[in-house]
């Protein structure tokens, strides 16, 4: 097992160094620079500036500098955020984010399996076909439409729930970020059990454990659930670490300083180290979260170790 993650680890590091290169040149290749929209200020001053910030060198030598920071752990200082480095601006935003992707995953991972279990037992049935239903839908409306919707129903018309994070406090701020997070991620999740459950239910070890007279519950916990769950690991992978990070259009809805939020303020800003951190960060989660799946298959099939 160990040789078979340390494999699936060392495959990561030159994905991980080509998004750092790709995502270097695009940030550097953008018209303007992080001190455009400063006052006019005489060509000592920002000949000084950015000599402070290594911009006056060549951008190979820019860009060792920046991936020895990173191996380091440091993506630079911020260039809009003043006396702050960029770690301390991710490590600041990242445990709100975490907390909303956390509970949304933790809500669609409940629903959408639990959904996706009941729609392939009840495979072509009105129940089958509503749960399917939701399911589309959920695929074809849009986040930046779900968010104000449920902001327009319940924190306008019924005025249950807080529309924005801004001056709530509470559980409450979360129920509308979270909701709207998670809806997407449910839909799919139903959509890949139920598919993979009906393949699953209709092999040959499955018709031998019914003939061996075993219940349709012990079918589906004991031997039909785990190999069904495969599909839905390979989704769960970049769609956890897409949630943990925020949704940038959620975030800037409701208000809530995330990485998404901050990965737009850096943009607009054109904060080079802010957007190339937030990037970086987000592409190592998501190295991080396919090599755990690559290790969750390992465990529930261990066929795959030998690969």
């Amino acid at each position: 097992m160990l040789r078979y993650a340390l494999r699936r680890l060392l495959g990561a590091v030159p994905t991980l160094f080509l998004v750092i290169v790709l995502a270097f040149l695009l940030v550097h290749a953008a018209p303007g620079g992080p001190f455009d929209d400063q006052r006019v200020l005489p060509a000592e001053i920002e000949a000084n500036i950015a000599a402070a910030y290594h911009l006056d060198e060549p951008l190979v030598v820019q860009f060792l500098r920046y991936v020895g920071g990173v191996l380091r752990g440091d993506f630079g200082p911020s260039f809009s955020y003043r006396d702050y480095t960029v770690s301390e601006l991710i490590g600041r935003s990242f445990p709100i984010s975490l907390q909303l992707g956390a509970l949304a995953m933790l809500l669609a991972a409940i629903v959408g399996v639990g959904t996706g279990i009941v729609a392939a037992l009840r495979q072509n049935s009105p129940l089958d076909k509503v749960v399917m239903g939701f399911a589309m839908t959920g695929i074809s409306i849009p986040v930046f439409v779900i968010a104000p919707l449920l902001v327009l129903l319940f924190a306008v018309k019924l005025q249950w729930l807080p529309a924005s994070w801004t001056g709530s406090q509470g559980a409450s701020r979360l129920l509308l970020p979270v909701i709207s997070l998670a809806l997407p991620q449910i839909a799919y999740v139903a959509r890949l059990t139920r598919a993979s459950l009906i393949d699953v239910l209709s092999s040959d070890f499955i018709r031998t454990a019914r003939a061996q007279g075993l219940g349709t519950t012990s079918i589906i916990r004991y031997h039909a659930l785990k190999p069904a769950m495969l599909p839905v690991l390979s989704y769960l992978g970049p769609a956890v670490a897409a949630v943990l990070t925020g949704s940038v259009v959620v975030e800037e809805i409701f208000g809530i300083p995330g990485l998404g939020q901050l990965f737009v303020r850096g943009s607009l800003n054109r904060d080079y180290t802010l957007v190339l951190g937030v990037v970086v960060f987000y592409a190592s989660l998501i190295v991080l979260f396919n090599l755990v799946v690559d290790l969750l298959y390992g465990v529930i099939d261990p066929r795959i170790r030998q690969r």
